[in-house]
């Protein structure tokens, strides 16, 4: 090709900013850019027709190129990306965003810490390889840039290159500074920082690794230099750091639709609002998808998504970024830069947490993962490697959590360590071990602390297949199936059971005493979902096999006792129940002590027992008892300590010893609010509690928000026709009663009672009392004569026409 002259500055000035991915894309314009190019042969040359403005220029092996015609199509593509080519001096690299999507609560947060007069002289924006840091600084002073905010210059730096080299450079060449040759590197740049254009200017340092490698370089700590740093890192003082978290789902739609811009997006919303999720929101995911999806027309969302399950981080659409895009790396590749800035020791680490599942991981449970480390050095890695390098996030108190492409990237590393099959192992043995200490004692704060476990003894199942590791998956189904019993879960837990079951009668044999537990966890759904008839012989049968195996003395027979005593309770057969209840009590006074908690357990529900029957002088010391214990041995803000007091509580309100039942009522309530959360089942039970004494009191406008609000609760976390919340609205149809709602109250009775009839046996205490309180109703109505404001529902007119005749009407 001919020589030509020098291009004009400003074009040259553009070519000198450039990095090499950036001189890369300019070339791909020309070959596939917006220009229209066509491709063209004469003989055996070939070349490229490029229409510009003002004619055609071919650019081509054995053709000449004049200057003037490469000046018109560089100014051409000056114009089409929108580069300022006049006023503040800039060396801003090309966006490939067309319109800049969120992220606006950060950009005022920047633009507060950054504008003229803020004491900030260094900012920061961080977070995980993928989440736009350089897309955010990018959009932030190009807005700047429009503003002409920085009469100083924007000066782009790449801090992974010569940043000293960088800034000569920008000074040379778009503020005319030319620092004398025979200063060192350093003495160049405080030369030119010295010798800055006048105004405030903005210096922008692009994945800064390590805070101290560019220190040096940095301008003078004067208010007129502002410093904005995009890093992966988390640096302390003096730099001020805006934190960069994934998208919303609706800015990750956003931002699809403007890639895509077809009607896919809207048409097949709910694929796209799974093709968001399965991408954890993270811009650089959200951004390659939708350009793939672009590049594709004929393909659906679902069938991306399918494609993105079966290859995870090797789909396509996740390896390559598009020229035009302002990242230059996949998905896989951007987060490969952080890992090779980790330790062996901290690649261990990050290895372990991929094992666990996509929700909050206890840290407690990541130190038993490696016992071999040491805790505070573990910690220490995990503060100064992971959470430094935004790989880890810390959710909560001793929790934390990964992203999930970045999960997906850890677990292809793992399963490349030697060392893979130790660290799982040591996962299972973890995972397994809490599993079997909350089905052997699964009290409420347990369960409430290791709900979210449930994730993460899925992710361990999905691993246990072999024969070998058959009881370890009975275990963690087991585990499973007991939260999901105690949130009411009852169709998911008992597939998981029965599993469980199974698989110890197959492994251990039918009288072994794990097969004993499985029986009675089985029970106890059944139990816990009224279908007694079902429940019993578990009971006796988990009963049968301890007595024999363990011994009749054996706490776990107590257990048993205990359990069975309480399905006899439930069913009104009290005459059975109490010698169970009594036997109980004993074996666990003799085998664990007169104040340990199961002690106190095995007191409430004998007390529950004498309630039940009236036996008031006898019930209250024994809940007065088992409080007491409790307090003791559990802390006075124990869940178990507000079971207590709500029952102690109810033996008062039905004494009507109002003033002693409603502290004790509150006091309930208050501990499980703290303890479990607003929205725990034991909450909404409480509320019902307390709204029944006011309701009892007449004091129905405190009462009825109890009631709604519980009801909320129940039906928020219990699926539909549970007993439970059945009983509920059975109480609140009640108050309506009682206030002469009675349109309203009838309408909750049929809400309520069918539901009762289906999942309790006739003698369930719930039961008989919502069939009293339905037959007294339709009886006050028939006395007031108020018929006519009663619907023409079977189950109503069916009750009244049987209550006339006994009326003799």
């Amino acid at each position: 090709m001919a020589a030509f002259p020098p291009l004009p500055e400003e074009i040259q000035q553009f070519l000198n900013s450039l990095s090499n991915a950036d001189l890369q894309r300019l070339a791909m314009w020309f070959v596939a850019g917006q220009a229209e190019i066509q491709q063209w042969n004469v003989g055996n040359a070939k070349g490229y027709q490029v229409r510009v403005e003002g004619g055609t220029v071919y650019i081509g092996d054995h053709y000449s190129i004049a200057a003037d015609t490469l000046e018109q199509v560089l100014e051409k593509l000056l114009r089409d990306r929108q580069l300022p080519t006049i006023g503040i001096p800039q060396n801003l690299p090309y966006s490939g965003v067309a319109k800049f999507v969120g992220r606006q609560a950060e950009l005022e947060r920047l633009h507060q810490q950054l504008q003229p007069g803020s004491p900030v002289v260094i900012s920061a924006v961080s977070g995980m390889g993928g989440i736009g840091k350089t897309e955010l600084a990018l959009e932030y002073a190009r807005q700047q840039c429009r503003a002409d905010a920085y009469p100083g210059g924007i000066c782009w730096l790449r801090a992974r290159e010569d940043v000293g080299s960088q800034i000569i450079s920008f000074a040379r060449s778009l503020l005319n500074l030319t620092p004398p040759d025979n200063l060192e590197l350093a003495e160049k740049v405080s030369w030119c920082w010295g010798r800055w254009r006048e105004g405030t200017a903005l210096v922008i340092l692009d994945d800064v690794q390590d805070y101290a490698e560019v220190q040096s370089v940095l301008p003078p700590t004067e208010s007129r230099f502002k410093v904005l740093m995009t890093t992966r890192s988390r640096f302390g003082s003096p730099v001020q750091e805006v934190q960069l978290d994934v998208l919303s789902e609706a800015e990750a739609l956003e931002l699809l639709r403007l890639l895509v811009q077809d009607e896919r997006i809207d048409q097949q919303l709910e694929q796209a609002k799974q093709l968001c999720d399965w991408l954890g929101y993270l811009p650089l995911g959200v951004e390659l998808v939708g350009r793939y999806l672009a590049r594709k027309p004929d393909l659906s969302i679902a069938e991306l998504l399918q494609r993105l399950q079966n290859k995870r981080l090797d789909a396509i659409a996740l390896k390559q970024a598009e020229p035009e895009m302002t990242a230059s790396l996949g998905v896989a590749a951007a987060f490969e830069l952080s890992w090779q800035d980790l330790e062996e020791s901290a690649q261990q680490l990050a290895s372990v947490l991929s094992l666990f599942a996509l929700v909050e991981i206890p840290w407690t449970l990541v130190e038993q993962c490696l016992p071999a480390m040491d805790a505070e050095e573990l910690e220490e890695i995990r503060d100064r490697a992971l959470l430094r390098a935004s790989l880890l996030k810390r959710v909560d108190q001793g929790m934390y959590q990964l992203h999930q492409l970045l999960r997906e990237f850890l677990a292809a590393k793992r399963l490349q360590r030697t060392d893979d099959p130790e660290l799982q192992r040591q996962f299972y043995q973890v995972v397994i071990a809490e599993a079997k200490r909350v089905e052997e004692k699964p009290e409420r704060s347990l369960i409430k602390e290791s709900t979210i476990m449930i994730a993460h003894l899925q992710a361990a199942i999905e691993r246990l297949s072999n024969t070998e590791q058959a009881l370890d998956l009975a275990t963690c189904s087991s585990w499973i199936a007991v939260l999901y019993n105690s949130q009411g879960r009852y169709a998911e837990a008992e597939p998981l059971f029965v599993r469980s079951l199974s698989i110890r009668e197959q492994q251990l044999g039918a009288q072994h005493p794990d097969v004993a537990q499985s029986l009675n966890n089985l029970a106890e759904l059944y139990y816990w979902q009224g279908r007694y008839a079902e429940a019993e012989p578990l009971f006796v049968r988990s009963l049968s096999i301890r007595e024999q195996q363990l011994g009749a003395q054996h706490p776990d027979m107590a257990q048993s006792l205990n359990n069975l005593a309480g399905l006899y309770y439930s069913q009104g057969r009290y005459a059975e129940a109490e010698p169970l209840f009594v036997r109980s009590l004993s074996i666990w006074e003799q085998q664990l002590g007169a104040q340990h908690p199961d002690m106190a357990q095995s007191l409430n529900n004998l007390a529950g027992l004498y309630y039940s029957q009236g036996r008031y002088a006898e019930a209250e010391p024994l809940f007065v008892r088992s409080l007491s214990i409790r307090e003791q041995q559990l802390g006075a803000q124990h869940p178990d300590v507000a079971q207590s007091l709500n029952n102690l509580a109810f033996l008062y309100g039905s004494q009507g010893r109002y003033t002693e039942a409603e502290p004790l009522f509150v006091r309930s309530l208050s501990i499980c609010e703290q303890q479990l959360g607003a929205q725990h089942p034991n909450v909404a039970q409480n509320l019902s509690s307390l709204a029944s004494l006011y309701n009892s009191q007449g004091r129905y406008a405190e009462a009825e928000p109890l009631f709604q609000r519980s009801l909320s609760i129940l039906q928020n976390q219990f699926p539909a026709g549970h007993p439970v919340t059945a009983r509920v609205v059975s109480n609140l149809a009640h108050l309506c009663d009682l206030q002469g709602r009675y349109p309203e109250a009838e309408s909750l009775y049929l809400q309520s009672l069918p539901i009762l009839f289906a999942r309790l046996e006739e003698n369930h205490y719930w039961r008989q009392e919502a069939t009293n309180n339905w037959r007294s109703f339709l009886q006050e109505v028939i006395q007031e004569q108020r018929t006519d404001e009663l619907s023409d529902d079977p189950m109503t007119q069916d009750l009244l026409r049987q209550l006339q005749e006994e009326n003799g009407e």
